[in-house]
């Protein structure tokens, strides 16, 4: 069954000076996808307020989490989440975890491992402390339950180029593999990792970070020497086709202007051709 696209245009969980040009990203891509197979889930205007929680703009993220999750229970097979800042991701994955029954492992494609917590961010922004939440740890209300939860075993980083001290001290007691952009070019390292988790089925999130800077212009953080295009397109095709994808998430693009987003919309639409042409979607 062919994946529904569920478009979080999330730009609160981002603390850059060009958070607000997450929504014009997303609302770039959605031109470009089915109208008969994409959902938007609404993002309130208001910057919304952390309640002591210690996540910058708390209310409002955990708002939006809620409307994603109404917008993903309602899709009839798997979904790929377009954002928006990785905060889109978490109730993406709560609802792969729902859909295979936690036989899931997340590859997370990213500059950064978003490991943070409220205690530990150096900035207090949630997409720093989105795949910490997805293994159950973080503020009340956005950290995953028990029941949806990924275990840090099921985790696989790739193209991880920034580590707060935090971070690694995480990754460290778990020994989370933590995959090189060179490893990222040869897909049977990364499907090797994902086998070891022992889990069936994959989610696949893709911070378009973890790109090179010469293969997109639209990074509101763009770190030198990450992944081509040609190579993570490569990744994601094989991937898809060894896994049943549970679901998939692409965030972080952060155009100049709407102009300028049209330069980059060749190489983003390649991604989610990738995510989507896998012989074993949604089995």
């Amino acid at each position: 069954m062919p994946a529904t696209f569920v478009v979080v245009p999330l730009w609160q969980g981002s603390v850059s000076s060009r958070a607000m040009s997450l929504a014009d990203g997303a609302a770039a891509i959605l031109g470009d996808l089915p109208s008969s197979a994409t959902v938007t889930v609404d993002v309130p205007v208001e910057a919304g307020e952390s309640l002591g929680t210690g996540v910058r703009r708390y209310s409002t993220i955990r708002r939006v989490r809620d409307a994603a999750a109404e917008a993903l229970a309602l899709v009839p097979d798997w979904a790929l989440t377009i954002g928006g800042d990785c905060g889109t991701s978490l109730a993406a994955v709560a609802h792969a975890v729902e859909r295979t029954g936690g036989d899931l492992a997340v590859l997370w494609l990213d500059a950064h491992p978003d490991l943070n917590t409220p205690e530990t961010s150096p900035s207090g922004g949630f997409g720093g402390m989105a795949l910490r939440a997805i293994t159950g740890e973080g503020a009340d209300g956005l950290a995953l339950d028990e029941a949806t939860r990924v275990p840090p075993a099921r985790l696989v980083l790739g193209g991880v180029r920034a580590i707060d001290d935090e971070e690694r001290r995480f990754i460290d007691e778990h020994e989370i593999p933590v995959l090189t952009v060179e490893d990222l070019s040869d897909p049977t390292v990364v499907i090797g990792e994902l086998e070891a988790t022992g889990a069936s089925h994959v989610f696949v999130h893709v911070d378009l970070d973890v790109l090179d800077p010469s293969a997109l212009a639209g990074l509101s953080y763009p770190m030198p020497f990450g992944v081509g295009a040609a190579e993570l397109a490569t990744l994601l095709r094989e991937v898809a086709g060894r896994f049943p994808l549970a679901g998939a998430a692409i965030a972080g693009f952060t155009p100049a202007s709407p102009e300028t987003a049209v330069d980059d919309l060749p190489t983003i639409l390649r991604l989610v051709g990738a995510l989507t042409s896998g012989s074993r979607q949604g089995s």
